[in-house]
């Protein structure tokens, strides 16, 4: 059964989940689009972890294919917040762990304060 107070943290891949949930201290679910999703895959995310009913958070890299996957999502999901890194980063999995968790706490996210 979803905890519906747990948040969604919707990243691009396995490194960009795996450097944000060694960054929170919150009750979050962080879901891996491996990229650009097509239709029903998107469909079946947000189905499955009950997308339309929780607090999502947008974080994708910097680039091309990220604002892809970022202007998709925000279609399906409008009431998502974004965050966004440094564009001098691109990527999640590159950005620095105090910048990222300065961003994460800046959408209300707890984050383990050794990051802070």
């Amino acid at each position: 059964m979803l905890n519906l107070d747990t948040k969604v943290i919707i990243v691009e891949g396995r490194s960009d989940k795996e450097k944000v949930k060694k960054l929170v201290n919150d009750h979050v679910e962080i879901v891996c689009t491996n990229g650009t999703l097509g239709v029903e895959r998107l469909e079946y995310l947000i189905e499955t972890y009950d997308m339309d009913h929780r607090d999502v958070y947008i974080l994708v890299d910097e680039d091309n294919a990220g604002k892809k996957l970022r202007k998709q999502l925000s279609k399906e999901l409008p009431h998502a917040t974004h965050i966004h890194i440094d564009k001098a980063f691109r990527e999640v999995a590159a950005t620095p762990e105090a910048e990222l968790a300065v961003a994460l706490v800046s959408s209300r996210i707890m984050i383990n304060p050794d990051y802070l």
